[in-house]
């Protein structure tokens, strides 16, 4: 949300002229987000306008995130966050008002400085981010230029021109939706598309036809969505698998699409033992689908091999070092395996991953490290490091659409956010197709090349 002020301006003015953007008003609020449970919305006003950012929130979340200040008690089922609003209002405003918004790095580590602790426990990874976010935009605004342009600005990655990939989240599971399916993501993930336009008809496309694959199925009620949009189906792993390539079929993309798995093991690793139980959900757990590590990993084999799987997220559980390692090793050229429990966007925890060849891709969420400094840091170590990086939504999410930007700006070359449905996935689509007509002839769509994107940061 950008003044018209702001807005106004059509050219980046000459940084020997910028004069400071100084921050004179910082103000939070309670908002609501796509699951109907508050979180921060944050105003930056400087001398250039008011610039607004809101903070997403996880289900699945990882022991190792950042942590999301909420109230207890209880209003709002205890997940009000009344203390995060406040810290934004007192300490966090007291601290930066009068600083140059265009200093990113300095308005992010003055926080840092004032929380004190190593995972932003005392005010908050929602406060702090929801300030860096709204931050981010007022420093864009100040240059004249796209948010996107002032994110490479920020990275030192020079002029980006490639759009990133979608992976469409169009069967959902795990703690995103309440049918029996484990797995907490299927994606349909447009490789073959000569664009990003043409990957979001492919995207939609297979969508539709994937509800009337499972009407037909299931009946009327298996289509009912889930919290990223996508459906919820009665159905299992590989009959999902099977229903997302009938839909590509029909929808006649068979050789345009590759599908992905967002695992989210956490969630079902069988505590103090080598097992996962794909029936956790159920009230009389199927012992067949209990299985030690080295059967869930054979398993995945499987299904790579009659499937185009690229990409598999979580694949164990985020302290299971053993069996990822084994995982990546064995599959880990021709598939892409995505940490985000992990490594929570977090430096210190993707070069534990490095070194062990634990994974190969990183998930970037913003609101699991909490500063929009950090996680460009996080993408660069990434980077270096030869990793691929998939910019990340949350399943509560809010109708901002910054993620687009980071995914252009930081070149991440793949995006996951949701099915094309409900509008707090479809504003990052939209957002991203804004984009494409602004870099007109110089847009860039990686398809199968999304692993190694072109990257200039240093």
């Amino acid at each position: 949300m950008i003044s018209l002020r702001a807005a106004s301006r059509l050219a980046p003015r000459s940084a020997s002229v910028r004069s400071m953007s100084a921050i004179t008003d910082l103000v939070g609020r309670e908002i609501i987000d796509s699951r109907g449970n508050p979180t921060v919305e944050v105003d930056i006003t400087t001398t250039d306008g008011c610039f607004t950012a809101s903070v997403p929130s996880g289900a699945s979340t990882g022991i190792y995130e950042a942590v999301e200040l909420r109230d207890g008690g209880s209003r709002y089922m205890g997940k009000g966050v009344l203390k995060a609003v406040s810290n934004v209002n007192t300490e966090i405003k007291a601290a930066l008002l009068g600083k140059d918004a265009t200093d990113q790095r300095a308005i992010d580590d003055v926080m840092l400085a004032l929380d004190g602790t190593p995972n932003k426990g005392n005010l908050g990874a929602n406060a702090i981010l929801g300030v860096s976010l709204a931050a981010s935009k007022a420093g864009a605004a100040d240059k004249g230029v796209p948010l996107w342009k002032h994110y490479a600005d920020l990275a030192g990655n020079g002029n980006p021109d490639t759009l990133p990939v979608p992976c469409f989240n169009v069967i959902n599971g795990g703690e995103h939706a309440g049918n029996k399916l484990a797995f907490q993501e299927f994606f349909v993930i447009p490789t073959g598309a000569s664009s990003f336009s043409e990957s979001m008809e492919i995207g939609c496309e297979v969508f539709h036809n994937l509800k009337g694959v499972i009407k037909k199925k299931f009946g009327g009620d298996a289509t009912l969505i889930g919290d990223e949009g996508g459906f919820a189906p009665p159905c299992d792993v590989e009959s999902g698998l099977e229903m997302i390539m009938e839909a590509a079929e029909l929808a006649g993309y068979t050789d345009k699409v590759s599908v992905g798995l967002d695992v989210a093991a956490s969630e079902f690793k069988v505590k103090d033992k080598n097992e996962y139980d794909l029936d956790f959900k159920s009230s009389s757990p199927d012992p067949k689908l209990l299985l030690t590590g080295d059967e869930l990993i054979a398993f995945y084999k499987e299904m790579i091999e009659k499937y185009p799987i690229k990409t598999i997220e979580d694949p164990f559980d985020q302290d299971d070092w053993s069996n990822w390692e084994k995982f990546c090793k064995d599959v880990g050229t021709d598939v892409q395996v995505v940490g985000d429990d992990l490594t929570v966007t977090n430096p210190v925890k993707i070069q534990e991953a490095v070194n062990s060849g634990a994974a190969n891709c990183l998930l970037l969420k913003v609101n699991q490290i909490g500063s929009i400094s950090e996680s460009i840091d996080a993408v660069k170590l990434s980077k270096q490091n030869g990793w691929g990086v998939m910019t990340s939504h949350r399943s509560g999410e809010t109708e901002d659409n910054y993620i687009a930007d980071l995914a252009v700006g930081l070149a991440t070359g793949q995006i996951k956010t949701g099915a094309p449905c409900r509008g707090e996935r479809t504003a990052k689509y939209n957002q991203l197709l804004r984009i494409e007509a602004q870099l007109g002839d110089k847009a860039v769509y990686p398809g199968m090349g999304f692993r190694t994107t072109n990257w200039m940061g240093n």
